[in-house]
Parts: C-alpha cells; sequence; structure tokens
C-alpha cells in the first residue's frame, strides 16, 4: 500500500477551513489553493537530497548545502490541477511542467483521457501529479499510468482533500506513489462528491458553472466535465 502523509501543519488546517467554507467567492479560492499548495510543496519535497558545495559569503569561505542533481517535473491534471501549478513553481523554478487532460464520463464516472504532454527527459525526473480532489481515485490511477508510460525517476501525489475510496483506489493501483494531502475526508456521496468536501474544485478555481459546461466528446456524444475525480 502506499505511503500517506495527512499534512495536520495549523497553516494549512487554518487556511482549508476558508477554502471549504461556500460563501469564499473565486480569487480567495484560487489564493487559498495556491497558498496550501505551497506549504504542501515545502513538505513534500523534504526528502530531495542534498550536497556540499563551497561557496564565498561577503566574509569568507565556506561550505553550503545544496539540492544534489535531482530534477522534478510538476503534472497538474487538468483543469483543476492547474490551480496548485504556479505555487509549486514559485519554490521550484526550474521543474518541468507536464498536463495530462481526462474528464469523468456522468454515467459511469470513469475518466475519459484526451489530453497528454509531458516533459521530453521526464525518466530523469521526480514527478509530482497535481490535483486538489482524490475522490473516487479514477483519474489519479489514469494519470498516474500514463506517466509511468515514460518511466520517471519517481511519482508522487498531491491533493489537498482526500476521500478513503480514493486512497484506497490510488494505493492498490499504485502502492509505490506515496499520497500527499491537506485532509482526509469522510467519505463519498451518491454522486461521488467528497463529503464535508468543498464542492466541485475547478468550478470554484475558475468561477464556472458545473450546470452549463459541457463538451463534445469523440462519438459525438455531449458530456460534462468535471474535475471533482
Amino acid at each position: 500500500m502506499s505511503k500517506v502523509t495527512v499534512f495536520d501543519h495549523p497553516l494549512i488546517q487554518h487556511k482549508l477551513s476558508y477554502l471549504r467554507d461556500k460563501n469564499t467567492g473565486s480569487k480567495l479560492f484560487r489564493e487559498l489553493i495556491s497558498e496550501i499548495a505551497m506549504l504542501m510543496c515545502y513538505e513534500a519535497t523534504r526528502d530531495l537530497p542534498l550536497e556540499d558545495v563551497e561557496i564565498e559569503t561577503p566574509m569568507q569561505k565556506m561550505v553550503a548545502k545544496k539540492i544534489k542533481g535531482r530534477k522534478l517535473a510538476f503534472v497538474p491534471i487538468l483543469r483543476a490541477g492547474c490551480g496548485m501549478l504556479d505555487a509549486m513553481l514559485t519554490m521550484v523554478p526550474a521543474a518541468k511542467v507536464g498536463h495530462i487532460g481526462l474528464y469523468r464520463d456522468e454515467v459511469t464516472h470513469k475518466p475519459i483521457e484526451y489530453y497528454n504532454k509531458l516533459p521530453g527527459d521526464v525518466e530523469e525526473r521526480d514527478v509530482f501529479v497535481l490535483d486538489p480532489m482524490l475522490a473516487t481515485g479514477g483519474s489519479a490511477v489514469d494519470a498516474i499510468e500514463i506517466i509511468k508510460r515514460s518511466n520517471p525517476r519517481s511519482i508522487k501525489f498531491l491533493c489537498i482533500i482526500a476521500a478513503p475510496e480514493g486512497i484506497e483506489v490510488l494505493s492498490k493501483a499504485h502502492p509505490d506513489v506515496e499520497i500527499y494531502c491537506a485532509a482526509k475526508d469522510e467519505k463519498l456521496n451518491k454522486n461521488c462528491y467528497i463529503l464535508p468536501g468543498l464542492g466541485d474544485a475547478g468550478d470554484r478555481i475558475y468561477g464556472t458553472d458545473v450546470v452549463g459546461e459541457v463538451s463534445i466528446d469523440k462519438r459525438g456524444s455531449t458530456v460534462r466535465l468535471h474535475s471533482n475525480v
């Protein structure tokens, strides 16, 4: 089973309370997503190896620490995962970025891939997959399967809120992938939304309305796009 880390830091939990509040508007919601992601990045990269390097301060030469040759890649699952991306890049500006596009079929609740673009040297990188919500686990499992085809050095999954069902599904499918979240919630409802959750993360980030958002798939069928998968 995967190693699961739930962050209990007071700053994260404080910001998470405002994030969940239904009265929080899109601007503040985006800011909170970014701030929480930045704090999570700080903790999720704690195991990066260091090496000694010689530098010179204004006073004298010394041996300091730098990250030892580890290349990182951040891969948000579209579209909600992009809300976490800028904060991650603020912490690690040299990281490369990929994108995985998946949407959930409303009838089957299964994720369907529509976009896949990864860094050309992903096999040399440690990959952090980003998605605010881990609900059924379907999107996370499929996104990681896609990334594994390119043989990255390692994969970690970062989400803000996770359902027990999603953690179980992802852990069984990819036991080698570490899971990081700010909260482990109670359960999924009959529509596969997390309870108590925070609603649809993508819609709250971008100020869109689930009811009015549709897309036409390759077979000509109309499907709604959701980010809470």
